[in-house]
């Protein structure tokens, strides 16, 4: 398939800038794979359609605040220096991007806070906004995760016209994220309210924890007419053996298994046995994921709606049907569904 099959047209009205009142109160389409036929519902009702020993395959990763700001050393310059990820633990290498990135140089210091609480070297120079620095820091490990906890702010997506606040760090967040490593939130996850996960838990429906640290690439755009020729971002995942063994429990039994988001798919179909189960493992996944494709795992999924021509609209489309997908879509704009990260889910059946 090509780039331009996944174009479509997205007033800008539509991108939400904050989210619903409740987690479990965002809109639900509901797509059923077979017929293509559309259900319009409230996130809760995801109630309905699960029951005894189903099982949803949660990503349990955790942003950080990972959008920090400081400044140059001599000028003064305001710098945003945005964590990718940690290289090297003992060093306190970090791969960054930074803006303005002309301003940088290998060498430059950055000092964060006003009493800079952190100092930083730039060593190295990766891509052309990427870097990699060295955070000139004594103290314990706690201590520095600390001050960036302190200095950072919630890591909200640039098409976000606004700053964080503080309800961004309890929102943009999953109630389940435990394992720190994200640097965007997986967003499916974010309708689930504790209430809503209890009424399913009651329910006998099962929950599988994997974790995908989310990186900037799921958010790279695309820039060959080619599909074959993009080459997507590694990202590092885990499956615990625990975790695995509820999956394959529900597949054996012919039961639904439910993906929640592009990460927790990603992550299953980058971890699939020779008899398409799932296996665990601790690994790196650059998995691209387009039509046509054979999913092993998952039998449904839940996901929020996504941009044009982007990398997770296709693997929906790869998911639910290209023509199906690409209808629903029609139909979420004309009904006003919210998009992107704080937007309205999609479930697909």
């Amino acid at each position: 398939m090509k780039l331009s099959q996944f174009k479509f047209n997205l007033p800008e009205s539509l991108v939400a800038h904050s989210p619903s009142e409740n987690r479990d109160e965002s809109r639900l389409l509901v797509l059923h794979r077979d017929s293509g036929k559309i259900e319009h519902k409230i996130f809760k009702d995801v109630l309905n359609y699960f029951d005894d020993k189903d099982v949803m395959i949660i990503n349990n990763t955790k942003v950080f605040p990972a959008r920090l700001y400081g400044n140059k050393e001599k000028t003064g310059a305001t710098i945003e220096v945005f964590l990718l990820r940690e290289l090297n633990k003992e060093l306190r290498l970090w791969d960054v991007l930074v803006d303005p990135a002309r301003k940088i140089r290998v060498g430059n210091k950055l000092y964060f806070g006003d009493d800079d609480l952190l100092i930083a070297e730039v060593v190295d120079n990766t891509t052309s906004r990427g870097r990699t620095i060295r955070f000139l820091f004594d103290g314990t490990d706690e201590e520095f995760r600390r001050n960036v906890e302190i200095l950072g702010e919630t890591p909200l997506p640039k098409y976000i016209k606004r700053k964080a606040t503080e309800e961004d760090k309890e929102r943009y967040q999953t109630i389940f994220a435990k394992n720190e490593g994200a640097v965007a939130a997986p967003t499916a996850g974010l309708h689930f309210s504790r209430e809503l996960m209890k009424r399913l838990e009651l329910k006998g429906v099962e929950f599988a924890e994997v974790t995908l640290h989310v990186g900037l690439g799921t958010f790279r755009t695309v820039e060959v007419e080619d599909l074959t020729k993009h080459k997507m971002d590694s990202e590092q995942f885990i499956i615990e053996q625990k975790q695995a063994d509820i999956v394959n429990r529900g597949i054996e039994n012919k039961k639904r298994i439910c993906a929640v988001g592009t990460t927790s798919m990603r992550t299953i179909e980058s971890a699939v046995s020779a008899n398409k189960t799932l296996k665990a493992a601790n690994d790196w996944t650059s998995k691209f994921i387009f039509p046509p494709y054979d999913f092993s795992i998952a039998n449904s999924m839940i996901t929020n709606f996504h941009t044009p021509e982007s990398t997770l609209l296709m693997m929906i489309c790869a998911f639910g049907g290209y023509e199906n997908v690409m209808n629903a879509y029609e139909v979420a704009v004309k009904e006003k569904y919210r998009f992107y990260s704080y937007g309205d889910a999609m479930m697909i059946i």
